[in-house]
Formats: structure tokens, sequence, C-alpha cells
């Protein structure tokens, strides 16, 4: 395999993993339409762009084109929500659009060469699933392990609560319960 292709799939990778620091703020509903039409009409330029193009050129012209609209989306949805879900919908559309992309360049090639080429591009995407699906147990690992500190310093606080009687006492479990969350 080419050391070039290597090198562009490696840097994909890595280029899907980070994701612009603007994104990570939500953003108001007229800026997220704003941005979804804007989004639309960069599609529709680079579909028009790719036109003049003939053959396997212009397939990956137009995959490109498609890939880049529904990272494009993702991210943005991700910008509006900041959830952390979204984000992985984020890595994950990246991964998809990446592949997509490669495989369409594999059409240039032919025999065990294209054979390669597919088989590399389906290889990187399993990577780039693979950390996607990571990040979201680590999310969720760090979401419980929270949840079980919050509990456990509620049950803290309400046995301090304990040692107190009456009106005290409602108003310092009344106190835990807001503190933590809790109903």
């Amino acid at each position: 395999m080419n050391p070039s292709f290597k090198l562009k799939a490696s840097l994909m990778v890595v280029s899907m993993l980070a994701l612009p620091v603007a994104m990570s703020a939500t953003m108001s509903k007229d800026d997220y339409n704003a941005t979804k039409t804007h989004i639309s009409a960069d599609f529709k330029a680079d579909k028009t762009a790719c036109a003049s193009r003939a053959g396997n050129a212009k397939d990956i012209c137009l995959e490109e084109a498609k890939a880049k609209q529904k990272i494009a989306l993702a991210e943005l949805e991700y910008g509006y929500s900041a959830k952390p879900a979204d984000l992985t919908k984020v890595q994950v559309a990246k991964a998809e659009a990446t592949y997509a992309v490669n495989k369409e360049k594999c059409d240039d090639k032919a025999g065990n060469d294209k054979d390669v080429c597919v088989k590399q591009a389906k290889a990187i995407e399993t990577k780039a699933l693979a950390d996607a699906k990571l990040g979201k147990q680590v999310g969720e690992a760090k979401m419980d392990a929270a949840d079980t500190k919050r509990d456990a310093d509620y049950k803290v606080a309400v046995e301090k609560c304990d040692a107190l009687a009456g009106d005290a006492k409602s108003s310092c479990i009344a106190a835990a319960k807001a503190s933590f969350g809790k109903n």
C-alpha cells in the first residue's frame, strides 16, 4: 500500500477524534437553523461542482460532498445539544463518511490492490467506530460514578440529620434532598 494513503488514513482517524472547541458550547435555535441552512447550501454547491467531473472522479467528489454534509450536520447537532450521545454520533458520522470516501477511491484500483484498499478502508472505519464506542462507555462510566458518589454523599448527609429531632431534622433532610437532587 502506498505510504501517502497510509498517512492520509492516519490523519483522517486523528481528525475524527478531534472536534472544534467552538462546538462544545450550545447555540441558539436561530443560529442552529441558520447553520443548518448554510450546510445545505454548501452541499448543493459542492454537488454542483462535482457535475463537471466524470467517471469515478465524479463519484468520489459526490461522496466527499455527502461526507462533508453528514459530518457538519452531526457537529451542528452536538453544538446545539452538547450531549455526550451527540458527540458519539459525530465520531460515528466521521468514521462512516471517511469509509465511504475511501471505499469510493478504491474503485480506481483493480484486483488485489482494490481488495486491499477496501479492507484497509474498512479497518480504519472499524477502529474509529471502536474509539467512538469506547468514548461513549467512558462517558457513561463517569456519569454512573458521579451518581454513585452523589448517592453516597446524600446518605452521609441524611445520617447526620438523624442526630437531630423534630423540625430541625425535617429541615436538615429537606436541605440534603435539595442539595443532592433527591425528591
